[in-house]
């Protein structure tokens, strides 16, 4: 089993290789209908893209063809999923207002939307017996405003853990590739959530130059957010390198606040860091800045030339990268950049 990756403008609804995707978009209508429509299971981001004259771009994980019997879907708890073989991607959207109780008044709806969507996801990966979350993509409104005398993204990193406590997982080391970003409330706000997971571990990767976010002290909020740096995932005949949204954070302390392209730089490092790492596990081609695909949050419009003129300069012209604009983990961060590399090998990892 491999998978690959495709960014399009256009949607594609019938391909029998798709494992689950993305659509990004500024509208929600367009977005969430693309994704409601799709046969597989597509997280709607709702957010501005920059720097392309399209509506909507959707982003697709693919697996090679297996036997039509490897082939499983369904909804499970509100979670449409797809599986193929030992591999499954899963999207679950909630809405907090359903989480709105007299009774816990005194707990952010957030909190507990957060804890009930990875329950959700729990118990569909031990019903599947597929236990590993490789990577996973969290978005959350308005996040990092102060409701419940807490900023949201701490509410939702209690809500997290509250889930893996619950399930007997690890919150430190064996944890899976993650981002955690904001988007605006709109109408009603939302809590969204995609994820790939296996019966198979990956190896998760630390950065030298940061504490592990698992370790992050009581000053970022009570409870620790739940992710690796990096994930490396090694299948027959493929490696692929998932590396979680990352910012201009050395140690745990956020560097060069108000200056982008100071940002933009220490990201890099870090990145550069990361890769160092996963290279001295990986047993395919060494994974380098410019072998990887890119999806890049920019927090302020105006930044965004700025920011997009120093990764080409960086990165070079050929580099996939999808820029979008929306809120990061941390109110004093202007960017923060994700990635994915994917690499052949004539071995075999179990």
């Amino acid at each position: 089993m491999w998978l690959d990756f495709v960014s399009s403008p256009e949607s594609i609804h019938t391909n029998d290789r798709a494992l689950g995707g993305f659509c990004i978009g500024a509208s929600a209508d367009k977005a969430r209908f693309d994704a409601q429509s799709s046969p597989w299971p597509i997280q709607a981001i709702v957010a501005p893209l920059l720097g392309l004259d399209v509506p909507v771009l959707h982003e697709t994980w693919f697996c090679n063809s297996p036997a039509s019997d490897d082939v499983q879907h369904g909804h499970s708890e509100g979670i449409a999923w797809r599986r193929m073989g030992n591999l499954l991607y899963g999207v679950l959207e909630l809405a907090e207002a359903d989480f709105s109780d007299a009774a816990n008044a005194a707990v952010a709806p957030l909190q507990l939307a957060s804890a009930d969507i990875y329950r959700r996801i729990f118990r569909l990966l031990d019903a599947q017996q597929l236990p590993q979350l490789w990577r996973v993509w969290n978005y959350v409104a308005d996040i990092n405003r102060e409701t419940h005398g807490l900023e949201r993204y701490r509410q939702f990193n209690i809500g997290r853990q509250e889930a893996w406590r619950e399930f007997h997982r690890t919150i430190t080391g064996n944890v899976p590739a993650a981002c955690a970003i904001g988007l605006p409330a709109g109408a009603l706000k939302r809590v969204s959530i995609a994820f790939l997971a296996s019966d198979m571990p990956v190896i998760p990767i630390e950065n030298p130059r940061q504490v592990s976010a698992y370790h992050y002290p009581a000053d970022y909020g009570p409870c620790s957010p739940t992710f690796s740096r990096a994930a490396l995932a090694s299948m027959k005949g493929q490696e692929v390198l998932f590396i979680s949204g990352t910012a201009s954070i050395v140690g745990h302390q956020t560097l060069h606040a108000g200056d982008v392209r100071a940002q933009c730089d220490e990201t890099l490092a870090n990145i550069a860091a990361v890769l160092d790492e996963a290279n001295r596990h990986a047993h395919s081609a060494p994974f380098t800045l410019a072998s990887l695909s890119y999806r890049v949050y920019v927090r302020h419009l105006a930044d965004f030339a700025s920011i997009q003129a120093r990764l080409r300069e960086v990165l070079g012209q050929g580099v996939e990268i999808v820029y979008l604009q929306a809120d990061i983990c941390r109110a004093d961060l202007l960017l923060e950049i994700e990635a994915h590399g994917i690499h052949a090998t004539e071995h075999v990892h179990a």
